[in-house]
């Protein structure tokens, strides 16, 4: 049996894991992070897509978290600025819901709470509705509202990008490989992996880090045979994908008399995003799917605000995942803290268990895990990844002194350099890849070079690519983790696709 020895082995590929194998990597320590599927495969792909501080939370008194979340807004926002980009929120103001002075005072506190780069973000500001552009698709009933920053990513690339420069770092990489069993020694873990193919591999890791989200507590219980020391919570949260419902660039954020908050949010181009919805779930986390009465709740948000109504029979992709939230004893799932904790176990060899958390806060929650690995590992090197000079893979084009700015003369170059390129797919590799897109160009001089068209911009350099260096096995991985483009290829597209993975030898 093949064996290992490294520093530390992560179990789970989500967003933490990812990002906690990033930050080891970059303190010298050697690394295997494993993926009982696919990076991303659960979920850190079922996000709302947003990068921000909560502003919900604030009615829940959670300024630290907060705080926290604002602060590791900016610090994203700086280092991946291709996949993670300012989006403008409109909220329509519903007196008899919360009163003006109350809004008003959280958006003062939200624009101030945490750390914040002077040209990142634009403040708050109340509107008039009848007036301004994010009024027109709305009902006439909402005359005024507030206008406040957050940030929109792109989830699963966000966790791939991690994934990314912990390889470049030194760190192995291992998808579709479930750790089915680790016991613990005094100065060590004996581990067993196994991959895709049935075949068992032996790792020996000095420590052992559980990033597995919704599997975090049956991890302990069936792989490491320990005892779990927190409680979990899972909380099933479901989106709904709708043709563009306006053509505008804002998104809404949308009060609901149950006291929760639904967004609707521009995404790829033609069409709108409204969730989330927050459901105790007691299932096997991959078994999750969204509800007929999850569908009809997001619908009927929706169409309480716009003018145009919002039924099922518009859904054109809805998506599901479950969040692993801190047992805090709340009533009502969406009361549950978003926060996370760690812990830690030294009673024998390493142990860290990550509990709770959001996506924000991902590169945040791995320093503080490093914080407490590293030394214990002999590792004196101090935290790195908030610096900023310091960029995910394919920003490197980033301009300090404008987010905006900086991408668009990079677009700009890219269109100068390979005008052959049709300007949504330029538009589409710049954001998805940024300069990395290199990789999957090359020297093409025209669209043909790139080879077999699959529908929709997605050629075969582009699956190539996906396949050699972001770890891609299955269709699934290239059309709703790498991209979006699942929403544009029929199924006779995503049989061809399917048909090519095979046919170059790509296993699963």
């Amino acid at each position: 049996m093949q064996q290992d020895s490294v520093d530390v082995l992560v179990v789970g590929g989500g967003i933490n894991g990812a990002a906690i194998a990033r930050d080891a990597a970059g303190r010298g320590l050697s690394v295997l992070l494993c993926e009982q599927d696919d990076l991303a495969a659960h979920t850190s792909s079922a996000s709302s897509k947003l990068i921000h501080g909560g502003l919900r939370y604030l009615e829940q008194y959670e300024f630290a978290l907060v705080g926290k979340a604002l602060a590791e807004r900016d610090v994203v926002l700086n280092s991946a600025p291709h996949i993670v980009r300012p989006l403008r929120f409109v909220l329509p103001h519903e007196p008899h819901l919360r009163p003006e002075w109350m809004i008003r005072a959280a958006l003062l506190l939200y624009d101030n709470l945490g750390r914040r780069r002077a040209h990142t973000l634009l403040h708050s500001r109340r509107v008039d509705l009848r007036t301004h552009a994010a009024g027109a698709p709305l009902k006439p009933q909402f005359e005024s509202g507030f206008v406040y920053s957050d940030a929109w990513a792109d989830d699963a690339r966000l966790v791939v990008l991690n994934a990314l420069d912990a390889k470049a770092r030194g760190a192995q990489v291992r998808v579709r490989t479930r750790c089915v069993q680790a016991q613990r020694h005094a100065q060590h873990w004996s581990a067993q992996l196994r991959d895709a193919g049935g075949e068992l591999h032996a790792v020996e890791a000095r420590a052992l880090v559980n990033a597995t989200g919704p599997w975090a507590a049956s991890f302990l219980d069936t792989v490491a045979a320990l005892p779990k020391r927190r409680a979990l919570r899972l909380v099933k949260g479901s989106h709904i994908v709708v043709g563009k419902l306006y053509d505008h660039h804002y998104a809404y954020t949308f009060q609901q008399s149950d006291r929760r908050i639904v967004f609707a949010i521009p995404f790829e181009h033609d069409y709108t995003l409204i969730g989330t919805t927050d459901m105790d779930f007691a299932g096997p986390p991959e078994s999750v799917r969204i509800e007929p009465r999850e569908v009809d709740y997001l619908c009927a948000a929706a169409s309480h605000y716009f003018a145009r109504a919002v039924s099922p029979s518009d859904v054109v992709w809805s998506y599901s995942g479950v969040r692993p939230l801190l047992d805090d004893g709340s009533e009502q799932a969406s009361e549950a803290t978003r926060d996370y904790l760690l812990d830690h176990d030294a009673d024998g060899a390493p142990l860290l268990n990550v509990f709770g958390g959001k996506i924000t806060t991902h590169r945040k929650l791995a320093e503080e895990a490093l914080d407490w690995l590293a030394p214990a590992l002999g590792s004196a090197r101090a935290a790195w990844t908030a610096d900023e000079d310091v960029r995910l893979p394919g920003a490197q084009f980033a301009n300090a002194r404008s987010i905006d700015a900086g991408f668009d003369a990079f677009l700009h170059d890219i269109v100068r350099r390979h005008p052959w390129l049709p300007g949504g797919q330029a538009l589409r590799y710049a954001r998805a890849y940024g300069t990395r897109l290199a990789r999957i160009v090359g020297d093409a001089r025209g669209l043909a070079d790139l080879g077999e068209h699959f529908g929709a911009g997605l050629y075969a350099a582009e699956v190539a690519y996906l396949v050699r260096e972001e770890w891609a096995r299955a269709p699934d991985d290239v059309l709703w983790r790498r991209s979006k483009l699942g929403l544009r290829l029929d199924v006779a597209q995503r049989r061809r696709l399917a048909e090519w993975l095979a046919s170059h030898g790509v296993r699963r």
